[in-house]
């Protein structure tokens, strides 16, 4: 398998919120350059030193970098694309700028080298017992009777590929009612609010912090004929932007929300805000670790919790207001 370098620019404050966030991506194993170990050298070191490692030296002037690497593959488009849905997040929390320009830039790679790389893994995906999901480069006989739904991630997270979109596409299939208004928070490609049009639903509202996510779900949602009066888009941060919240507005019948587990806890006075009593929620993007947490925190807001589906270290979890 090949692998690409993938780098984040940060501080040396930001490090471990960064760190933070690529754990709650899945990511495990990082490598941190980061001029301040090269200082706690000189400071800490003993005796004379002829010679330094060329790799320490090279600490003395770098920019402050978290480096991982992912699969060049479906998977790690996906996980890309949530990388950088979660420094967007962090950069919009980050309201001092201690944490630095936050900017994911792949090595020795172009964007577009790379999306045509990873193309030939996404083939048409079948999920739960009504959709499958294939790229607009692909053919699909439908002779099963499934309803097709066609997506085309660019640099957006959902392709439907990852766990954690194939567990909230489920969790939907089983919900969502003819008819529902349904609020997508996380939107990100717009592959859920799409599914939930293409299963019974009448309108909903897709919203992300990433602005670049949002024109994506647009063109999605486009592409799979979706009315442009019932597909209406939001761009910003409901946790802190009272009066995005206003203008995404109340009575949703079901909410999805595929993101990470501190944007999910964030996010858990928020909810019951926009949903009817009696409707559903839907939260995923959660590693296994951290589910118990999740469901408390949503739990302690008044919500029951349904159930919760689990697959290859991922959960997602369904609750009733």
């Amino acid at each position: 398998m090949n692998w690409t370098e993938v780098n984040i620019f940060t501080t040396s404050e930001g490090v471990d919120p960064v760190c933070g966030c690529l754990l709650n991506t899945g990511v495990t194993g990082f490598e941190i350059k980061d001029p301040k170990d090269f200082e706690e050298f000189l400071e800490h070191k003993t005796g004379n030193w002829d010679y330094v490692d060329d790799d320490l030296l090279k600490l003395k002037n770098c920019e402050t970098c978290v480096t991982v690497y992912l699969p060049d593959n479906s998977q790690g488009a996906d996980m890309l694309s949530m990388i950088r849905a979660e420094m967007s997040a962090l950069k919009a929390r980050d309201t001092e700028s201690a944490f630095g320009r936050l900017s994911v830039e792949l090595d020795s790679v172009r964007e577009e080298d790379w999306a045509n790389n990873w193309k030939q893994y996404f083939k048409p995906l079948t999920v739960g017992e009504k959709l499958v999901i294939k790229p607009s480069w692909e053919e699909y006989n439908g002779s099963d009777g499934r309803t097709i739904l066609e997506i085309d991630p660019a640099s957006s997270f959902g392709t439907g590929q990852h766990n954690t979109t194939q567990l909230c596409l489920e969790l939907l299939e089983k919900y969502l009612g003819n008819g529902n208004k349904v609020l997508d928070l996380g939107c990100g490609s717009g592959i859920l609010s799409i599914a939930a049009m293409l299963l019974g639903a009448d309108s909903v509202s897709a919203v992300d912090i990433d602005k670049n996510s949002v024109d994506i779900a647009s063109e999605n949602a486009a592409k799979n004929r979706i009315p442009a009066d019932k597909y209406r888009t939001f761009c910003g941060n409901i946790v802190t932007d009272s009066g995005l919240c206003e203008d995404i507005g109340g009575g949703y019948d079901v909410i999805t929300a595929n993101i990470v587990a501190d944007v999910l806890i964030a996010m858990s006075p928020i909810f019951e805000n926009f949903i009817k009593s009696g409707s559903i929620l839907i939260v995923s993007g959660i590693i296994i670790e951290r589910c118990d947490e999740v469901l408390d925190a949503i739990k302690a807001k008044g919500f029951t919790h349904l159930e919760t589906r689990e697959k290859d270290g991922w959960a997602a979890a369904a609750f009733r207001l």
